[in-house]
């Protein structure tokens, strides 16, 4: 899709993808900033909606990009409706934030032989949310930060469990992590190698999202990896971005420096970009689907919904 379409939902896409363009254009990617915000830290966390629930695909991206540039430290976010219906009121002058609600919807059409046929017609449309540091009169568990993070021990024998639980088959060994897809095989460096318990638990988390991608599992096609540049950095963000969700919902703070085997995806993901506005919107949902299929692996599990 060209960037200069005229319809207003290609705008959506535009405005959306301009903005992290800007960042990547810079060398920063926009989904990992939060991670190393002063003011966060021992508080990552989704953004989340009034009912607690949490956001899901680009809305994550989007909500963690804006809190970072605006300095919020909340993860809560609601409508102006929905900050009235809860007896508050946004502060007189506060600007909003745009977040995108995408879904289908089905038609019934008369094709050329007169016959009644379904079509499946997707829409997008967005809306806009205030951070709670923006609403005043809220009841008081809405400005109430997240419990400090749980002890180093507990927090990463439950990342431990996390990932033992999904069941994939992780070899230890040499000095680079990899999903091998003929072996059905994760492989990470040993743990020793890694600066921090944290810093493991993401490159695993990203590899666990290329372990997803299998027809069996979530059907991710990985068939042009190997033989075109532009496939393998669409899979790469796939990952990258399935990573920093998860660990937002395992409660720990991933690898604070790229990964030095991805320095050179910024170029391919800024060439994308520039020519499909829908690239980004697709990669978040793709992570998404992914660390919903990994947390539907867990005992009893919360499941995570596909949703935006």
């Amino acid at each position: 899709m060209s960037r200069n379409e005229g319809k207003p939902r290609a705008d959506i896409y535009a405005r959306i993808t301009d903005r992290i363009v800007a960042d990547l254009e810079r060398g920063v990617r926009p989904w990992v900033r939060p991670w190393n915000a002063v003011n966060a830290a021992g508080r990552i966390t989704r953004p989340l909606r009034h009912n607690g629930m949490p956001y899901q695909g680009i809305n994550v991206v989007l909500l963690w990009l804006e809190a970072l540039s605006r300095g919020f430290t909340s993860p809560m976010w609601m409508t102006f409706k929905q900050a009235l219906e809860l007896g508050g009121h946004v502060r007189k002058g506060e600007n909003g934030t745009m977040v995108v609600y995408a879904n289908k919807i089905t038609k019934t059409e008369t094709n050329d032989n007169g016959d009644d046929v379904e079509r499946t017609v997707p829409f997008l449309r967005t809306y806009t949310v205030f951070c709670v540091e923006q609403i005043d009169g809220l009841p008081d568990h809405y400005y109430a930060r997240p419990a400090p993070s749980a002890p180093p021990v507990q927090r990463i024998a439950h990342v431990d469990a996390f990932f033992a639980n999904a069941g994939a088959t992780i070899r230890h060994g040499g000095d680079k992590a990899f999903f091998a897809p003929s072996l059905d095989v994760i492989q990470m460096p040993p743990f020793e190698t890694f600066r921090d318990a944290e810093s493991y638990a993401a490159t695993l988390a990203h590899e666990y999202v290329h372990w997803t991608a299998p027809a069996h599992r979530v059907n991710r096609d990985l068939s042009r990896y190997a033989k075109d540049s532009s496939e393998r950095a669409r899979e790469e963000l796939v990952a990258e971005l399935g990573s920093c969700f998860l660990c937002a919902d395992l409660g720990i703070a991933p690898e604070l420096e790229p990964r030095s085997d991805h320095a050179s995806y910024l170029a391919s993901w800024l060439e994308v970009l520039s020519n499909e506005t829908r690239f980004i919107f697709a990669a978040a949902a793709h992570a998404q689907r992914a660390v919903a299929y990994l947390h539907g692996l867990q005992p009893k599990a919360a499941h995570i919904g596909e949703a935006a």
